[in-house]
């Protein structure tokens, strides 16, 4: 790890950090990050490695090249960045923290039951020194005909209390998040052997140690593979300027929906709208060919089996949402069967690796442990434990948590992202979305009447901001990001040291930048992002209403502390729900373990009900089929020589969304402000 490669990797989370908001939602460009393979990131990387790297090198005569290790760094630091920027945190965090103000004038029952009265001092921007600048000039711009707004006029005095209320809340998860992927690195890395598909793809683009190109890029396969993903993808995109002279787009897939009508019950639970979603992401079936067959095959087939089950529910009168409360916080059959899938997963990563984690923690303790473990591993696992025991102090102090409640809030999240992880080293799967969250569990487990309206809308809030569009969360992008640096020669401590100081950089540029932008141009409040600040006081407000009627508001929440789980009331069929999906994962864990030829793996439960489930379900049954076809008639030795092929089918889809965004960056620029036409390669 040098200097130059440190550096390089801070500009870079700069960069991205202020950018991001610009060319999702000012160009309304592809996501410049998306997803755990972000296009802009991945994308400037082959398009430098693979067509100005040699280029570079005969200007500096292979001087002062980045070794591989260097580029490790540098990637590191700029993948766990991405979990800033947009859907994980500022997608939603400026409109959390300040359109409440707006809706409790425009939303009805709002100032009725008084919900603005459960939001602690701190936790929402303060407006009352001038609403019209701080509230009015964030919906509408302070922008004045084309004059540039000055940095000095956004109203940053307003935004100071409640960064000081969440800034530590986010930092002490996130560090222990950081620390607790040091921890599993070496478990899932060294002793379980986990493919880590997206890290054996960026391996093969990266130099070796002494700078020189790697071979893959000397290979012919591999530039059919990206020649051709290139030409279609950009052909689509001249056909979004050019579409009365080109013929038309290159279909990327077959539209099946009509078959759903051959069974009403595949129709009724959804079946159309799954078929619907036919696009064939040429990634996805790169990584669907790395993968063993029975996870490629359960990634595939998950979400057409739980169209099946929702459509047999509903035959039945029996809807796979709506016990209580709406997505993403309510009690509904679908979130809950998620959260099982995520809670079975833990108990059997705990369970294959208990000795390990057991030696850990007993180190990091201060006690003898049978088994031999590194240094940073028991560093990592000190910090997990000082990470979440802020968490819990703080957010209990501060945000007036319990601290058993803040202490379990916290852990779940840390267990679903941590799982989240798992999913990414063991399947590649880049795109997750969990539906549910920790906030829906503990609702669950302790029922309305126990928590109270004032617990489960700090949650939902906490909710909102630290865990609601899980695409693009912080914990898969260090476990990928570790194994890569540990693979490229580089000190796992070490990165894992200057991620957090990244996170750090990305979040002092990111929060700062995004404001500007909001106040100097304004932001359209009919947009999702901007709905979303409802939903933590609708969903209370409901609750409210409900304990109103059943006669149970006055003494809701009366008790606190460890007396909640003896007033506890367990929704019943939620729980149920939950069981019966934690022990299929462990079923299907057992089967696998036990039986070579098992056919299915159960991440299958984990993904089959999700709208990324739903997005690349065709493209891994396809992938699957298409590894079939060659291990069968071409044999190992076919294989092989096809890797490179498929490394560039990645390369090609990164190069065909990224060159998009500097044209469009060109166009806004040369046009005096005109937004460019949108064109997107991955899921929205």
């Amino acid at each position: 790890m040098t200097f130059r490669a440190v550096i390089l990797g801070f500009i870079g989370v700069a960069f991205l950090s202020s950018y991001t908001y610009f060319n999702d939602w000012i160009m309304r460009q592809t996501m410049f990050v998306g997803n755990f393979m972000p296009i802009s990131v991945y994308g400037f990387l082959v398009l430098f490695l693979a067509i100005l790297y040699p280029l570079w090198q005969k200007l500096t005569r292979s001087k002062g090249m980045l070794r591989r290790s260097e580029w490790a760094v540098v990637l590191v630091l700029v993948l766990a960045a991405s979990a800033i920027p947009g859907s994980n945190l500022l997608r939603l965090f400026t409109p959390a923290l300040i359109m409440p103000h707006r809706f409790e004038l425009t939303e009805p029952g709002w100032q009725q039951q008084g919900v603005m009265e459960l939001v602690p001092e701190g936790m929402l921007v303060d407006i009352s020194e001038d609403p019209d600048v701080v509230l009015g000039g964030y919906t509408r711009g302070l922008q004045e005909a084309s004059d540039r707004l000055s940095f000095r006029d956004v109203p940053w005095a307003a935004w100071r209390p409640s960064m000081f209320f969440w800034i530590p809340i986010i930092l002490s998860l996130w560090i222990a998040l950081v620390s607790l992927a040091v921890v599993v690195h070496k478990q899932w890395a060294d002793h379980e052997h986990l493919p880590y598909p997206i890290v054996t793809f960026t391996k093969a683009l990266l130099p070796d140690e002494s700078g020189n190109r790697s071979p893959v890029f000397t290979n012919p396969i591999f530039w059919l593979g990206l020649g051709g993903v290139f030409v279609i993808h950009s052909y689509n995109y001249l056909n979004v300027w050019f579409p009365n002279v080109l013929f038309g787009q290159i279909p990327l897939g077959i539209d099946f929906s009509p078959l759903a009508d051959l069974s009403d019950t595949f129709t009724q639970g959804g079946g159309r709208i799954l078929l619907e979603r036919y696009t064939i992401y040429f990634t996805v079936v790169a990584v669907a060919y790395f993968l063993p067959k029975e996870v490629s095959l359960s990634l595939g087939i998950g979400p057409f089996i739980w169209v099946f089950i929702a459509g047999i529910f509903a035959t039945y009168g029996v809807g796979t949402s709506g016990w209580q409360g709406t997505w993403p916080f309510g009690l509904t059959m679908d979130s809950m069967m998620i959260m099982g899938a995520y809670f079975g997963m833990l108990l059997v990563l705990l369970y294959t690796g208990r000795q390990y984690y057991a030696a850990v923690f007993r180190r990091a303790l201060g006690f003898n442990a049978s088994e031999s473990v590194g240094s940073t591993a028991i560093w990592g696992a000190r910090f997990f434990m000082l990470g979440m025991i802020f968490f819990t102090i703080y957010t209990a102090r501060i945000a007036g948590l319990d601290w058993p409640i803040a202490l379990m809030f916290g852990l779940g999240c840390v267990a679903v992202y941590l799982v989240m992880g798992r999913l990414l080293a063991e399947t590649g799967l880049f795109f997750i979305v969990v539906s549910g969250t920790p906030a829906t569990i503990l609702w669950a487990l302790f029922g309305a009447r126990a928590l109270g309206p004032e617990i489960l809308f700090l949650m939902f809030m906490l909710s909102l901001v630290l865990f609601y569009d899980t695409r693009e969360a912080l914990m898969p992008y260090v476990v990928n990001g570790l194994k890569l640096a540990d693979d490229c020669k580089a000190k796992v401590g070490r990165t894992a040291f200057f991620v957090v100081v990244a996170l750090m950089i990305g979040l002092a540029v990111g929060i700062p930048t995004t404001l500007y932008f909001q106040y100097e141009r304004g932001v359209d409040v009919s947009l999702w992002k901007i709905e979303q600040a409802k939903r933590p006081f609708n969903e209370t407000i409901s609750i409210m209403q409900r304990l109103d009627a059943q006669g149970q508001l006055e003494e809701a929440g009366q008790v606190t502390g460890l007396s909640r789980f003896k007033e506890a009331s367990p929704h019943r069929n939620g729980l149920i729900v939950f069981t019966t999906a934690a022990a299929l994962v462990l079923i299907f864990s057992a089967l696998r373990l036990r039986f070579t030829g098992w056919p299915l793996h159960p991440v299958m439960f984990l993904v089959w009900s999700t709208y990324a489930g739903d997005s690349f379900a065709q493209s891994f049954l396809f992938g699957w089929l298409l590894k079939i076809l060659i291990t069968r008639f071409g044999g190992a030795g076919v294989y092989q020589r096809c890797k490179p092929l498929m490394f560039g089918l990645i390369a090609g889809e990164m190069l065909g969304g990224v060159i998009p965004m500097f044209v469009s960056l060109i166009y806004f620029v040369t046009t005096g402000g005109e937004i460019p036409r949108p064109f997107e390669v991955m899921p929205g």
